[in-house]
C-alpha cells in the first residue's frame, strides 16, 4: 500500500508549520536580532533554490508556484534586512545635544 505523494508533502508542510510556530513563539526578545540575521541568510538560500527550481521546470503550474515562491522569498528577505537594520539603529550611540549645537555654531560662524 503506497501513499499519494501529494498527501505526504502536505503532511510534511503542515507539521513544519506547527513546529515553526512552536519554535518561534518560545524565542526570548534578546535573541531576536541574531535570529533575524540567521533567518535572512536562510531566506537567501530559499530564494536561490526557488530561482533554480523555477528556471528548470517545464510545467506551467510549477512555474506559477515557483514565481510566487520567488516573490514571497524576496519580500521576506528584504523585510528581514529592513527590520534588522532598524533594530540595530536602536542600539547605536547618538551624539550628545551639546556637541551637535557646538558643531552647528562653528558651521554658522565659518
Amino acid at each position: 500500500m503506497t501513499l499519494d505523494t501529494g498527501v505526504v508533502w502536505l503532511t510534511i508542510f503542515v507539521l513544519s508549520v506547527f513546529v515553526g510556530i512552536e519554535v518561534i513563539s518560545k524565542v526570548s526578545s534578546t535573541l531576536h536580532t541574531p535570529l533575524m540575521s540567521g533567518a535572512n541568510a536562510i531566506h537567501g538560500i530559499i530564494l536561490l533554490g526557488a530561482i533554480l527550481v523555477t528556471g528548470t521546470t517545464d510545467n506551467n503550474i510549477a512555474l506559477v508556484v515557483g514565481l510566487i515562491a520567488i516573490v514571497l522569498a524576496s519580500v521576506n528577505m528584504i523585510g528581514g534586512f529592513v527590520v534588522t537594520d532598524r533594530m540595530l539603529q536602536m542600539f547605536s550611540r547618538r551624539k550628545p545635544a551639546k556637541k551637535q549645537e557646538q558643531a552647528a555654531q562653528k558651521d554658522g560662524a565659518a
